[in-house]
């Protein structure tokens, strides 16, 4: 690179101050009469040297302040203002170093000029113009788009993305569903753009269940928000949503009230239960691992993939059969309590009150999971989430389940997404997995099985083309190797007392104290690329976030899967030689 960081810059906007040290990597601007400096704006000066090419600064703007010059006490400010006190008032603005060029780190000299950093040399002053591929994330306070390094999402160079704020204010989900949009739109991918897929988990409401449907409240001003970042305004043109069956329902029908077309139901067979051994996804609380009964667990799923035969839509045990998760249940608590079978189950060393831990946990279980663990709906019939034959996008509803069945639901659907793609031993296609609330799935205490298959994610998830975005209020509380793992960190607006732990060290303190008061749509984007934080404003969304703003959704996600499959399905059957009842 040459010294044309400089080459077009912008006004110029104040000089090096020569009260404040400068050193290479921070210095102080006094700002020049009718001319302002705000937080974020960028800024670039040069030193000149003996016997060598000048040596190019930029920076962004991270503090600023303004003084009386000439005041010596308190209320001087009061005698200035009448003007019977002389003085006169100053800016200055810190600046942090984003950049050198050449790499020759000196201090700017005290006095230089400084301009406002715009077009190409903006551009270079914060990297972009070493961005082979860049994603857009939003506008930066000057109004310019900001742009995230996709190798740094990909697994190219590195992958996965942590967002932190408080929940209802902070549009955590929000920003994580338009950094898709613009990963999936914005041609970054090239041709993996058509086969790349996201799985999207809905924890909060149904706001999530119309990203295919245009938003009714767009605007020309926001369409043009949208073409000024490259994009075109529109909804995720191939989505496919799943929810859970509705409880005590036997023909299975989706629990979701807001969308009534295009939603399929998902669950699970007790055949399916039994032979993938998802007995451990019941007991996904972190608090279980450290519970003795861990071992009856793995003995008990085991047993059940080593005996469970298929018979008509139930399984058979032991010559038994079961026809929902209730009797499944019922029947592992009798063997248990039988002294002449418990050994067969739990295992010989295994005592008698740690079996009834278990019991006592997995008879807890069985109205929380019955709706899901199904011996009564056709195993023919699409009922698994399996984003290699969904649509690009996959959102799986959970909303409406209690806890622990929405930890079974994350951490089995992950566990299979994760293993195919081992299976597949490449990482093309991408997955993009966004989840909230991840903190309640890989809490920094303890251990479970949904806690490991995120632990994998994070650490070999790059290899293997899966992306986690996941979205927390507290990142303090998140294990903290999915922190570290995470290349793009984002924050949106902070509890005071989260602000100030140590995992938010990579924000300069001024942006601390500005996370307080952020308001929705404003995030800081850190990034290996830059030095910097960015502070940037994203696009309202251009798909509907909720039932009321929903237009029109392309007709081909008005139809389920099971629908489009066979129009005359009967989707409550158990059995194959259902007649169609006309």
């Amino acid at each position: 690179m040459t010294d044309d960081l400089l080459d077009g810059p912008g006004d110029e906007v104040g000089r090096v101050l020569g009260t404040a040290d400068a050193t290479p990597l921070t210095f102080w601007t006094a700002v020049s009469p009718g001319s302002y400096l705000q937080l974020d704006d960028v800024v670039v000066t040069r030193r000149e040297l003996p016997d060598r090419e000048p040596v190019t600064i930029a920076g962004v703007v991270t503090q600023v302040r303004a003084r009386h010059e000439g005041a010596q006490f308190d209320s001087d400010v009061f005698a200035i203002a009448d003007g019977t006190l002389p003085a006169q008032v100053q800016e200055a603005a810190e600046i942090t170093t984003t950049r050198v060029d050449p790499e020759l780190y000196v201090p700017p000299t005290p006095g230089a000029v400084v301009h406002r950093a715009e077009g190409d040399a903006r551009a270079r002053a914060l990297h972009f113009d070493r961005m082979e591929r860049r994603i857009p994330m939003g506008m930066g306070r000057d109004g310019v788009p900001v742009y995230l390094n996709a190798d740094f999402l990909d697994g190219t160079r590195g992958a996965h993305v942590s967002i932190s704020g408080i929940s209802g204010v902070a549009t955590k989900t929000s920003f994580a569903t338009f950094l898709l949009y613009s990963v999936f739109r914005s041609g970054v991918l090239g041709g993996d753009a058509v086969n790349a897929k996201a799985l999207i988990f809905n924890v909060k409401g149904e706001d999530l269940l119309f990203l295919d449907h245009p938003n009714t409240r767009l605007d020309d001003a926001t369409r043009a928000g949208y073409a000024q970042l490259g994009l075109a305004a529109g909804a995720f043109p191939d989505v496919r949503v799943y929810a859970p069956p509705r409880v005590g329902d036997s023909s299975g029908t989706p629990d979701v009230s807001s969308r009534l077309t295009g939603v399929d139901s998902f669950y699970w067979t007790l055949g399916e239960f039994c032979a993938d051994r998802l007995l451990p996804y019941v007991f996904a609380d972190a608090d279980d691992e450290r519970q003795q009964y861990t071992m009856v667990v793995h003995s008990v799923a085991a047993h059940l993939a080593r005996y469970a035969q298929p018979a008509d839509g139930g399984v058979s045990v032991d010559g038994v059969r079961l026809g929902s998760y209730a009797d499944l249940v019922d029947h592992i608590v009798e063997q248990l309590n039988d002294d002449e079978t418990r050994g067969d189950w739990a295992g010989s060393a295994v005592g008698l009150g740690t079996v009834n831990a278990f019991a006592r946990r997995l008879i807890g279980s069985k109205k929380d999971l019955g709706r899901l663990i199904r011996g009564d709906l056709a195993a023919r019939r699409p009922h698994s989430i399996n984003t290699a034959e969904s649509a690009q996008v996959t959102v799986v509803d959970l909303h409406n389940l209690p806890d622990r069945a929405q930890r079974f639901v994350v951490g089995v659907t992950l566990k299979s997404e994760f293993e195919r793609k081992e299976k597949a031993g490449t990482a093309k296609p991408l997955l993009f997995v966004v989840l909230d609330e991840l903190n309640k799935y890989a809490p920094r205490e303890g251990s479970s099985p949904i806690k490991e298959v995120l632990l994998d994610i994070a650490e070999r998830g790059r290899s293997l083309g899966v992306i986690l975005v996941g979205a927390q209020q507290t990142a303090s509380e998140v294990e903290r190797r999915i922190v570290t793992n995470s290349a793009i960190r984002v924050v949106g607006r902070l509890d005071p007392a989260e602000a100030s732990r140590p995992e938010y060290g990579f924000l300069p303190p001024a942006q601390r104290q500005r996370a307080l008061l952020a308001k929705p749509g404003t995030m800081f984007v850190n990034q290996p690329d830059i030095p910097v934080p960015l502070c940037l404003e994203f696009p309202f969304p251009a798909w509907a976030t909720r039932v009321s703003e929903a237009g029109r959704a392309p007709s081909e996600t008005l139809r389920s899967i099971t629908q489009a499959a066979d129009p005359f399905a009967v989707v409550g059957s158990g059995n194959s030689d259902d007649d169609i009842p006309f």
